[in-house]
This record gives structure tokens, sequence and C-alpha cells, in this order.
């Protein structure tokens, strides 16, 4: 039964599928191996004991009767702490929503129930989503499997670290700048970061509307797109014969994303690559100018709308927050909704110069974070270090939110290095399938 721990959700759904594996009992081990764990607290904030029985019951009997909803029927997963749980409290990683308890699911939580996945309960989180780091003094910081001194990446810390360390089958976070795409990297998982739009955010405490993504953290590529399926409420794509890499052509993205790269980082990125070119791909160096213009309207785009949204409640208490993250939300006060209306603006030519230069690609390529995970220590007392690891954690990650796109996070085989894919804007699909071709050469 402990092999079900450290089993892809597809594995675990076949196994149940073919009567090798009772979804109640599936549960109960990973259930068990929450309570047990001694970092359990660091990883969830509330484990659900009842109601994931309960559904695992549910599924059990649908699976005696021929009548499962899905191949993850049954399968145990995690959900990030800023989708709405009925009944359980969402804080979304912080103070100022302390005690929130909503009556109902947001709507992926009731569209993955529908399909038959089991809910584990809520993970710890960045406050208020606005870290890629993952460090929440506030609440509580997640471990990285890696090193459990540094840093889990964020804000998605909590949903990698209960795949990472065996507590969960799965995870579902949510990406505006990279959080899924970074913690899946920094603990060597499979991330994908959906285009904006494609998954209702109905439920999902909001930090940037127009940037906010609801995307799964896995073992595989394969359950990432059956992750995608339960969230929309279908059956994700099929990816069991994605093909070869031979004749397919790849952008490496030059300009940005390869700059001051740690040389562990570099050296993986430069092996990835070599590993791709002997399956066969056709890897070519890209530069595309208009987005060092693009990443420089950062400030404006993010800082703005997080700081209009949620201005009103963090000024009635700004003393609960983590001094870090209240001053980043604070920095969107400076702008004003003409430089936010004329920063959008630019924005929309860049993303048409970006659908230009990458037109004849199948992806464009880049290492997920430029950096390793950083120390938390000197995080918690070095200003300067937070904030530069901060930027440079969310860089590379948010060329896919800032150009509109979908994109993966693929472990490299080295630790904490993470291969990023980023696809043409609602073609997940296709980006999975490339996805499972790629991780077939990474391995």
């Amino acid at each position: 039964m402990h092999d079900w721990l450290t089993m892809t959700a597809a594995d675990l759904g076949r196994g149940i599928e073919a009567g090798e594996i009772s979804p109640v009992a599936l549960t109960r081990c990973y259930l068990d191996a929450i309570d047990a764990h001694p970092l359990n607290d660091r990883i969830y904030t509330q484990v659900t004991h009842e109601r994931a029985l309960a559904e695992a019951e549910a599924a059990e009997e649908r699976a005696g009767l021929g009548l499962r909803r899905s191949l993850l029927d049954g399968v145990p997963i995690s959900w990030k702490d800023l989708f709405d749980s009925a009944g359980t409290a969402t804080e979304s990683g912080s103070d100022l929503l302390k005690g929130r308890v909503p009556d109902q699911d947001a709507a992926v939580l009731s569209n993955a129930t529908l399909m038959g996945t089991v809910c584990l309960g809520k993970t710890h989180m960045s406050e208020l989503a606005f870290s890629g780091l993952g460090f929440n003094p506030v609440k509580e910081t997640p471990p990285c499997v890696n090193d459990q001194k540094a840093a889990p990446g964020g804000s998605s810390s909590g949903a990698a670290a209960s795949v990472a360390y065996g507590l969960a089958a799965g995870g579902i976070g949510s990406d505006t700048g990279g959080s899924v795409r970074i913690p899946s990297a920094w603990n060597d998982l499979v991330g994908l970061k959906t285009t904006s739009g494609r998954i209702t955010l109905e439920g999902v405490v909001p930090l940037c509307l127009k940037f906010d993504t609801v995307g799964p953290l896995a073992r595989s590529v394969e359950d990432a797109g059956l992750l995608l399926g339960v969230l929309e409420g279908t059956g994700g794509p099929d990816l069991r014969n994605p093909g070869s890499l031979k004749g397919r052509r790849f952008a490496d993205l030059q300009n940005v994303a390869q700059d001051d790269l740690d040389p562990k980082v570099a050296a993986a990125h430069i092996e990835a690559l070599e590993r791709l070119k002997c399956a066969g791909a056709e890897i070519v160096p890209l530069e595309v100018p208009a987005l060092d213009e693009a990443m420089g309207l950062s400030p404006i785009l993010y800082t703005t709308e997080a700081y209009g949204l949620w201005k009103d409640v963090i000024e009635a208490s700004p003393q609960l927050m983590f001094p870090e993250i209240l001053e980043r939300f604070r920095s969107g006060a400076q702008f004003s909704g003409s430089d936010y209306v004329a920063a959008w603006a630019k924005l929309e030519q860049c993303r048409m110069a970006w659908d230009q230069a990458v037109a004849g690609y199948e992806a464009v390529l880049s290492p997920v974070s430029p950096i390793l995970p950083p120390n938390l220590d000197r995080l918690q007392s070095d200003h300067d270090y937070y904030i530069q690891s901060n930027l440079m954690a969310l860089r590379n990650t948010r060329i896919g939110n800032l150009m509109g796109l979908c994109g993966l996070s693929l472990p490299t085989g080295t630790s904490s290095c993470g291969l990023q894919v980023l696809g043409q804007p609602d073609c997940e699909e296709a980006l999975l399938r490339t996805g499972a071709a790629i991780k077939v050469a990474l391995a």
C-alpha cells in the first residue's frame, strides 16, 4: 500500500478501474500518511478527513457498479488554500482572511468532485499568492523536497509539497506569474499553467484577475492532462502515444530568459536541450526584442490590479501582513489609471510581436527559474536578498503570463531545475502532447 503514495494519479486510477485498488483504502492510506508526517502542518492548512472518506466511499460504490466518472474517480488530491471549499476555512495564506469559511465550493472543486476526485484538504501558500518563493512567515512555509533549508517555490508551495512528499496524488494550484511552475520545478514535478480565461475563476480568491489561472501540479504529464480534464469536467486529452521529437522545431529563448542564470541551472538547460537534439528535435536560438519591453510593464500591470483589488482590506489591518508582501501590494498605489491602461495597450502590441516571432515553432523553451531555491533564513533577515530572489524566481515564468500563453514545467533530471515549455494560447492539449514527448527524451 505504501507504493500507492508514489504512484502516478493515472496509475492509481487504472488500479481502481481494474479492481486492484479500493478508493477507501487508498484514501485512508493517504490520510494516515498525512497524519503521521512530521511536516504535515507545514503542508496542509486543513485535512478534510470526513469529506475525503465520504467521497472515497461514493467512488468505491461507483467502481463496483461500473459507473466510474473519470479515470481519476476515487483518486485523492489536494487543493491550494485559495479555492473555496464549503465549510472549510479558505484564507489564501493571509491573516487578513482569518476565519473565512465559504458556504460552497469553487467551481473547479465542484467540477473535480463531480468527476470523482477525492478532496484531501487545503494546502499552504504564499500570502495572497503574491510571491514566487513560497516563504510565508505569517502562516507556514512548506518544505522544499530537495532542501528543507530552502524556499519551496510559490505561491502554490503546499500543493507542490503535498505531491513531492507523497501526501497527495496530485495538487491543484494557481499561476498568476509562475505560481504553479516555480514550485513544480523546485520540487521536481510537472506543472501546467493554463491559458488565462480557459478555466473558471468562480470561487477562487483573486490576485490579478487578468493574469490569474488555475492549474495542476503532478507526477507526470499524463496526470497533468487528466487533472486539467477533471477541472473542466471532461476526461482530459489522450497522451498515451505522444510520438517522437524527430523533425520537431523548438525555439530556445535567449533574451531575458537566459540572463544571469545560476551555473547549475545553465548546465541543466544545456543538457536538457542536448537530450532533445539526440531525440531528433531541432533547437533554434531565438530572441524576441518585444519581450524586453513587456517585462518592463510588469510592475504597473501586476501591482496596480493587485492593490486595486485588495486596498481596502489591506489598509484596514496592514499590521497583519508580512512586510515584504505588504510593500509589494502598496507599490501599486504609485501608478495611475492612465498608466495601467497605457501599459495594457503596449502589452497587446508586444503579444502580437511575440506571436509573429514564434509562429514557426512547436514551442518555446527556457529554464523555468534562473535561480535555485533561496535560503529561508536569509529571506527572513535580508530585505535586498528577498526582493532580488522573488524577482528572479518569477522572471522566466512571467513571460508566459505576460504573453498570454499556456506553459509546462518539466523536471530535467537535475534537482530543482525545470525546463519551461511555452505553447500557444488555448492549446493545452497540443502542449501536453509535446510535453509528454519531451519528457520521454529527458528521461
